[in-house]
């Protein structure tokens, strides 16, 4: 497995991903599905805005995950602070793809001179509370109740990692 930066080619399959995840998890609290010129036009859209997309592909260059970050609210004084997504194949879950990809998305945050990264985790996703925590990310917060999927209320669990020490921006 190698992490690349994606191309447009790659969204026919990160919106496969992406739909796996609308359709059987609470990951991602949508409940409509993309199709590829959605996908391109995200892609466009955060790489003109500065910011990766990076995709994990096997050695026949299959997409087996995807990550990217973009700002984590609008205004000025967060500049320093990213949100980021990462999803994994179905099939392909738990083999460590996510963790490589997270990293991967840390050195480019800190490459960009990004401060902290914040992750927005459905309470439910031990899997991904686990990782990220593996990754020193650190909980900040829990939101009960502010989402709803397949019928029931979602709460949201916020932690962060702070990517560098510097005591002032």
């Amino acid at each position: 497995m190698r992490i690349r930066d994606a191309v447009d080619g790659d969204a026919g399959a990160i919106a496969a991903i992406y739909n796996d995840a609308v359709e059987t998890t609470t990951a991602i609290w949508n409940e409509a599905t993309v199709d590829a010129a959605n996908r391109v036009a995200w892609m466009v859209a955060r790489r003109q805005a500065g910011f990766p997309v990076l995709v994990a592909v096997d050695e026949h260059d299959q997409v087996l995950g995807y990550a990217s970050f973009g700002d984590w609210r609008a205004f000025d004084g967060y500049r320093g602070t990213v949100e980021h997504s990462v999803y994994v194949r179905g099939d392909c879950r738990g083999g460590g793809i996510g963790k490589r990809l997270m990293q991967a998305l840390i050195e480019a945050a800190r490459a960009m001179g990004k401060h902290v990264m914040v992750a927005a985790i459905e309470a439910g996703n031990a899997g991904s509370i686990a990782l990220h925590r593996a990754l020193g990310f650190t909980e900040t917060g829990r939101m009960p109740e502010v989402g709803q999927k397949f019928g029931r209320w979602l709460d949201l669990v916020f932690l962060q990692l702070s990517l560098d020490d510097r005591p002032a921006p």
